[in-house]
C-alpha cells in the first residue's frame, strides 16, 4: 500500500473515531478512503448515506476541511507510530482467525512475529506475592524458550510477566485500551519504554485517544487474538481477566490456568477455569512441554503453528542461592511463617539443625537481597526479586 493511500486511511480512522464501526462499514461502500475524503470535502457524502448516518456524515465533511491529510500522516510517522491495514502483508496473521478483527492496528516498536509462538500472559491487577513471583517465572521462561509474550501492560500480572520477558531478552507486545502514544497506567512508564525498545505496543484506537473503561473489554479480543494460547496466573471469580478468557475460547484458543488455594480469592477464577476444562499448569516447564506436544509448536486449538518452543532453554528456577540462604529460600512460603516454623521445616527437610540466631541472620540477608520480606516481628515470606 502506498504511503499516500495510508495517509487517507489515517484520516478516516481519526475522523470516524471510536465506537462507530457501523458508520465505517457504511462508508467503505463508497470505495477507498481517498474517494470518501473527496465526497466528504464536496459535501455530497451526506446525501448518499441513509438518514441515520447523515448527521455523522456532516461532521465528517467538516473534519475533512480542517484535516491536513499528508501533514498529519508525516507527523504521525515522525513520532515512530505506524499502522497496518488488513490488506497489508504485515497485518498480524493470527488476527485473521478472529471475528471482528481490527480494521486498522496502530503500533509503535515492532509487531509480533508470525513465525514464532505467542502466549497471552494475563491475570489480576492486585495480585498476591505468589502471583507476582509466578508471573515473573512464566515471563522469563517464555522469553528463554522463544515464546512471545502478549498482554495488556496493566498493573499486576500483565506488567510483571511482560517486564520479566523483556529483561530476559524476549519479545513482548502490549495491547492498549487507548492510543499507542498514551502510557496507561502511568506507573508502568518504565515498562512502556522497554516495550518500545524491545517489543511493541499496539491499539486499534488512533493516537491521542485517552483510556476509558468502555475501551478495555474490546481490546481484550486483540490480546487473545495475537496469541496461540492464553495463560491465566491469578483471577477472581468475577474479573476482567475472564473477559479475555471468554474471547479466547470463542476464538478457538487454548486456555491454561495456574491453580491456587481454595481459600485465596485471587485463585477462585483460576480454579473455576480448571474445573471447566482449562489446562492445569503449575510451572512454566509444564506449559512449554504442553505447547511443544502440538506437532512442531504452539497451536490454536492445539494445532501446530510454525515456530516451535525451545524447551531446552528453560531453566527450573529463577533464583540461585548457595548455602543456608538458598536452603531457607526453598522452604519459605508466599504466606508469612514464624521463625519457629521455618526452623522446624528446615531441620525436617535438610536433616540438620540450625539455631534461631543463625536462622534469623540468614533471613535478614534474604530480605536485604530482595528474596524475602519480614512481616511483623518474627514472620517471613518469600517474594519475587525484581
Amino acid at each position: 500500500m502506498k504511503e499516500e493511500e495510508k495517509a487517507y486511511y489515517h484520516w478516516l480512522a481519526q475522523a470516524v473515531g471510536v465506537g462507530n464501526k457501523r458508520f465505517l462499514r457504511a462508508l467503505t461502500e463508497f470505495g477507498t478512503p481517498q474517494e470518501i475524503f473527496t465526497q466528504a470535502l464536496s459535501g455530497k457524502l451526506a446525501d448518499r448515506l441513509s438518514e441515520r448516518f447523515r448527521e455523522k456524515a456532516a461532521l465528517l465533511s467538516e473534519t475533512s476541511r480542517l484535516f491536513d491529510v499528508q501533514g498529519e500522516y508525516e507527523r504521525l510517522t515522525a513520532r515512530g507510530i505506524r499502522f497496518v491495514m488488513q490488506e497489508e502483508d504485515a497485518y498480524p496473521g493470527r488476527l485473521f482467525q478472529i471475528p471482528d478483527r481490527p480494521w486498522v492496528l496502530y503500533y509503535a516498536g515492532t509487531l509480533p512475529s508470525k513465525h514464532a509462538p505467542a502466549v497471552a500472559l494475563i491475570g489480576a491487577r492486585d495480585c498476591t506475592e505468589y502471583g507476582r513471583y509466578m508471573a515473573g517465572q512464566f515471563g522469563a521462561a517464555f522469553a528463554r524458550a522463544g515464546v512471545q509474550v502478549i498482554s495488556g501492560m496493566a498493573r499486576g500480572i500483565d506488567g510483571i510477566g511482560q517486564g520479566s520477558a523483556l529483561r530476559e531478552g524476549g519479545y513482548s507486545m502490549g495491547v492498549l485500551g487507548c492510543g499507542v502514544d498514551v502510557c496507561y497506567p502511568r506507573e508502568n512508564r518504565e515498562l512502556y519504554e522497554a516495550l518500545l525498545a524491545g517489543g511493541g505496543v499496539c491499539s486499534e484506537y488512533p493516537p491521542g485517544v485517552e483510556p476509558r473503561a468502555m475501551l478495555f473489554p474490546p481490546r481484550n479480543r486483540i490480546i487473545s487474538g495475537l496469541a496461540d494460547a492464553v495463560m491465566v496466573i491469578e483471577a477472581r471469580e468475577k474479573s476482567g481477566t475472564l473477559i479475555t478468557v471468554d474471547m479466547a475460547l470463542e476464538q478457538g484458543r487454548d486456555v491454561y490456568a495456574l491453580p491456587g488455594r481454595a481459600t485465596d480469592p485471587l485463585s477462585g477464577g483460576c480454579n473455576r477455569l480448571i474445573r471447566q476444562g482449562a489446562g492445569l499448569v503449575s510451572s512454566p516447564e509444564e506449559l512449554l512441554e504442553e505447547l511443544s506436544c502440538a506437532a512442531g509448536g504452539v497451536g490454536s486449538g492445539r494445532k501446530a503453528r510454525a515456530g516451535g518452543v525451545k524447551a531446552a532453554a528453560v531453566q527450573t528456577k529463577l533464583v540461585f542461592l548457595e548455602g543456608p540462604a538458598g536452603e531457607l529460600w526453598e522452604i519459605l512460603d508466599f504466606n508469612p511463617l514464624p521463625t519457629q516454623e521455618l526452623q522446624r521445616r528446615y531441620e525436617e527437610k535438610f536433616g540438620k539443625t540450625i539455631t534461631l540466631p543463625v536462622l534469623f541472620q540468614e533471613l535478614l540477608e534474604l530480605c536485604a537481597g530482595g528474596y524475602a520480606r519480614q512481616v511483623g516481628g518474627g514472620y517471613f515470606m518469600r517474594v519475587m526479586k525484581t
